[in-house]
């Protein structure tokens, strides 16, 4: 990430921040780490079983592409049969530490630092230690941390155990076009904010900041003609643009300096952000107090006073949206 993110190395672990794991150009513009763990979860073979009871998700509550596995697991109702472990929003020099939990170690895993459960997966493993990552409870170790496909898996290979009346996030018919409308807003949008808050070049982060925007006014206008991205149902893309704009005013505005607009400053995508948070799943799962700690206290701002934003009203994602206008 930053320049002032120092090695997260100590005397028993290999794993880094983004700098040493190169995540910066020669351009000053950042490049994300590719993810390690990718095996897919399916019946086929060298795939992941899919069984109850069997992995832990390890997320925190600052994460965007840890939060939106867990908005998946709310509304498919998987929660019942694949455990949580949430890690403390601000990160230290060692990593995600597990000090919300009793004792400091994660109830399940009896890991304090995340990095912990990479290092006994692959010790020759030198990236950061992300989440969300899922872990195989009966082997101990690490088997997927690929955050841009993990929604896709819940939603698709985990269905015999959905809840009765889960949402279709990811339907056939539709899959082609969720799948190049999720990459456009992975690129512009969810990793835009990141390309533009761990620039180091001005003309990297002024780069990012209009591809950013421009893309915002696309989707203000898509917005304006339906409901969610698809239409009249939520789909995998509205959960991962959702978890971007629940913490731009209140993280990435300033600390990533992305502030040529406020989202509640776009009618459309104000209205549709409130009505997503309003729906269960969405708004109950978001923690703005964690968004606020995670990069306002942790390597991601330059706040040497440890100095906590007492603003914005977070009160205001309860208001009405109108957006029901669009059912037909």
């Amino acid at each position: 990430m930053s320049k002032s993110e120092q090695t997260v190395l100590n005397s028993e672990s290999k794993i880094a921040t983004s700098e040493s794991a190169h995540e910066i150009s020669k351009d000053g513009a950042f490049v994300r780490q590719k993810n390690r763990f990718t095996t897919p979860f399916g019946d086929g073979e060298n795939e992941l079983p899919v069984e109850a009871n069997r992995y832990r998700l390890l997320w925190a509550g600052i994460c965007p592409w840890a939060h939106r596995q867990i908005i998946a697991l709310n509304l498919l109702g998987l929660t019942d049969v694949i455990s949580i472990g949430e890690a403390n929003p601000v990160r230290t020099e060692k990593g995600w530490e597990f000090s919300l939990d009793e004792g400091g170690v994660d109830p399940v895993l009896g890991i304090r630092y995340l990095p912990e459960i990479y290092e006994k997966t692959d010790p020759e493993y030198d990236g950061r230690a992300t989440v969300p990552t899922v872990v195989d409870v009966k082997a101990g170790k690490v088997v997927n941390n690929d955050y841009f496909k993990l929604t896709n898996y819940w939603e698709t290979a985990w269905k015999p155990f959905h809840k009765k009346g889960a949402p279709d996030l990811y339907p056939v018919e539709l899959r082609d076009e969720i799948d190049k409308l999720n990459d456009i807003i992975f690129h512009e949008v969810n990793n835009g904010v990141y390309k533009a808050g761990f620039a180091q070049s001005q003309e990297a982060y002024e780069k990012a900041y209009d591809t950013l925007f421009a893309r915002l006014d696309d989707l203000e206008e898509r917005l304006s003609k339906q409901r969610y991205l698809f239409g009249d149902k939520i789909t995998d893309s509205d959960i991962r643009l959702y978890v971007t704009l629940a913490r731009f005013d209140i993280a990435y505005y300033l600390v990533f300096r992305v502030n040529r607009n406020r989202i509640i400053d776009f009618p459309n995508l104000w209205a549709y952000a409130r009505d997503l948070y309003q729906t269960p799943g969405f708004g109950n799962t978001t923690n703005f107090d964690a968004i606020k700690r995670g990069y306002n206290l942790g390597n991601h701002a330059e706040n040497p006073y440890q100095i906590l934003p007492k603003g914005p009203d977070v009160s205001i994602w309860n208001t009405p949206h109108d957006r029901e206008k669009f059912i037909k």
